[in-house]
């Protein structure tokens, strides 16, 4: 199978494959006597788990390590769903993160009466490394 067929089964790009492969989270494909490569059915596995893991969040890293559990009929369940597991602790923290932020960037424009003047309290507060509104208090 060539590229243009494995990146029509995976809906990965001709160039996301040869990423994945230059970073070593693909199994080296076999190659022609014309330098081609040359896909088996095990490739297009891989690249499918691959573009999951990736739309749920793994990490290039992570995914290294996905296809490794995965290209190891030793692996254990366990360590599978300890990965995954990891991965929504991460997400739970980044929401976290994300919520702090959402909730001063409203308190930084409720402190600020958004006029024609050229004193801002969001400028301030930024500028100050976050003090002008605990200042305010």
């Amino acid at each position: 199978m060539n590229i243009s067929d494995v990146a029509r089964h995976t809906g990965l790009s001709q160039k996301a494959i040869r990423f994945y492969e230059e970073k070593g989270l693909l199994t080296p494909p076999n190659r022609a006597a014309n330098g081609y490569r040359c896909y088996a059915q095990h490739h297009l596995e891989e690249l499918t788990l691959l573009r999951q893991a990736r739309q749920v969040g793994f990490s290039l890293d992570e995914c290294r390590e996905m296809v490794q559990l995965f290209n190891d009929p030793q692996r254990h369940s366990a360590d599978v769903k300890a990965r995954t597991l990891q991965k929504v602790a991460d997400i739970e923290a980044q929401m976290a993160e994300l919520s702090a932020m959402r909730a001063r960037l409203l308190a930084l424009a409720a402190s600020c009466p958004g006029n024609d003047q050229a004193s801002c309290p969001i400028m301030d507060d930024l500028s100050r490394g976050g003090r002008g509104l605990s200042s305010q208090k």
